[in-house]
């Protein structure tokens, strides 16, 4: 089975408003608006036109963007003031489109998401909340959605003033939220310990989450990419952070699978599973780390091998149509309630095996082809070589 004929039968039913790929939005009956989930998705496909060469995939995401996108850079349900780390991720693709087209609506829709982080409240490390219903609090995953444009923002149009201040929030969650002893991350920190899923004396929550973990791994690598050797100190220190994370989370990997279990640390405890979105975004951390000289040549051997255990295990044929099975449907601390039995999100073990695993979401799948997409240039790197 060919991993672009799946993707391909994907794009072909999907539209703004009928995405293939996110359950979420699918079954909520909601009007299109801009989010997180088709953002993943965005990325993951203009990383297959970057891998590819083949504009059938830049054109779908600019025909996908300009959806949402007006002529005066103005966004389909997108608001500054909802002060909301998810909302940023979609804004990525903008400066592929940006720099390919030079269209001014896509730098004019970059600097209005730069005008909800130039606002956005944070706790008292430098941090940026979650969301604005989640104040002082940091999650793992805001980390991803966020850092990568704030740094190529900075990078690009800001005379690198706010390249610390990105850094320095990777910094507080590696002083802050790492665990010495396994090295893994737990998904969430209050600052204020008052939000009850916190410990009250770290302000910590209870578990590692492997989604979360796999969303910081992504966080890392993404964000070193759009550094050099100029800013050596926080250019190094993201690798370091980068290839100990790594470290930490393999010793985690089912033998049996080379799979990652929802509930990291927890293995074959009763109702723990092997978790496709976390075991993806490890694999595509591990590949690109590797391609990047950030860790080791032999990391991509590493990850290609969870790589092909997905497409072993994961990648299954239902009703005529593969499916990429497992993918957790979402996962969070407080706020609403949970989409299992489930229904308080307090980060217990119990919190996280209920939420329901669903087939082709986005959560999966981007980080899938982000690791299929290293494939392919890893291949056309050794064809050249």
């Amino acid at each position: 089975m060919q991993i672009l004929e799946f993707v391909d039968g994907l794009l072909a039913t999907s539209t703004p408003a009928t995405p293939a790929w996110n359950v979420e939005f699918t079954s909520s009956g909601k009007a299109p608006k801009w989010n997180y989930i088709d953002g993943c998705m965005m990325k993951a496909i203009m990383d297959l036109f970057h891998a590819t060469g083949n504009m059938k995939y830049f054109d779908f995401v600019k025909q996908y963007i300009d959806f949402y996108v007006d002529e005066d850079g103005k966004i389909l349900g997108f608001e500054v003031e909802e002060y909301n780390c998810d909302n940023i991720n979609m804004g990525k693709v903008l400066f592929d489109l940006y720099h390919a087209t030079k269209e001014e609506k896509y730098k004019k829709a970059i600097e209005l998401q730069y005008v909800q982080l130039e606002t956005h409240p944070r706790v008292n490390v430098g941090n940026f909340w979650h969301k604005k219903i989640y104040p002082n609090q940091i999650w793992l995953d805001g980390l991803y959605m966020v850092q990568p444009l704030f740094m190529e923002y900075d990078m690009l149009f800001n005379q690198r003033k706010n390249y610390k201040d990105s850094f320095n929030q990777f910094k507080n969650v590696y002083e802050i939220m790492r665990d010495p002893v396994t090295g893994l991350y737990f998904h969430g920190y209050d600052e204020s310990r008052e939000i009850f899923w916190a410990d009250k004396t770290t302000g910590l929550s209870l578990n590692f989450w492997t989604r979360s973990i796999g969303w910081f791994a992504m966080a890392l690598v993404d964000t070193a990419e759009k550094l050099d050797e100029q800013f050596f100190h926080e250019y190094e220190t993201l690798q370091k952070y980068l290839k100990e994370l790594l470290d930490g989370v393999m010793k985690f990997q089912d033998p049996k699978t080379k799979l990652f279990y929802q509930v990291t640390n927890m293995g074959e405890r009763d109702g723990n599973y092997l978790e496709t979105s976390g075991s993806a975004a490890i694999a595509y951390a591990l590949m690109k780390g590797a391609r990047l000289g950030y860790i080791p040549s032999y990391y991509y051997d590493q990850g290609k091998e969870i790589f092909d255990a997905i497409v072993a295990h994961k990648l299954v044929m239902s009703e005529n149509e593969f499916v990429l099975k497992d993918v957790c449907l979402v996962a969070g601390l407080g706020g609403m309630p949970g989409h299992g039995d489930y229904k308080l999100r307090d980060g217990t073990y119990e919190y996280y095996i209920s939420e329901p695993r669903v087939n082709n979401d986005a959560k999966g799948l981007a980080p899938f082809l982000f690791s299929y997409a290293e494939i392919v240039r890893h291949e056309q790197k050794g064809e050249n070589t």
